[in-house]
């Protein structure tokens, strides 16, 4: 068995499952301050993540999926979304976006940044990861 590079991502792809697509987009293109594409593939809706072209930067991307597959739920695994360089600001836009916010800026200890916990639109728990 061939071992993984140490340098590679353990995460390459994340998806997060929705009902109402243009509710989920909206929520997220306003919290994050981004813009999102919506494309049917597969027979799916999906919503892409900004992400680099180039594929230089070894960054992770992901997609809002509406499919008959997943559902959303509080459960199971979570998901940290990128919030430099302003966690707090991030936050501010959540309740006006449709979600809740569930735990606060916290500190997560030895310099390894801040967190948050928040309820998307779409009842999904998500989380937040700033180094500030």
């Amino acid at each position: 068995m061939e071992k993984i590079s140490e340098k590679t991502n353990a995460l390459n792809w994340f998806e997060i499952p929705v009902t109402d697509t243009p509710r989920a987009k909206k929520f997220y293109e306003t919290i994050l301050d981004i813009r999102m594409e919506t494309t049917e593939m597969m027979g799916m809706e999906i919503t892409f993540f900004p992400f680099d072209t180039e594929g230089t930067s070894g960054k992770v991307s992901g997609a809002l999926v509406k499919n008959d597959l997943m559902r959303p739920s509080m459960d199971g695994p979570v998901i940290y979304l990128n919030a430099n360089p302003d966690i707090q600001a991030v936050i501010d836009r959540i309740e006006g976006a449709g979600g809740k916010v569930l735990m606060p800026r916290t500190e997560i200890g030895d310099n390894m940044g801040y967190m948050a916990f928040f309820v998307d639109s779409e009842g999904n728990r998500m989380a937040l990861h700033a180094d500030n």
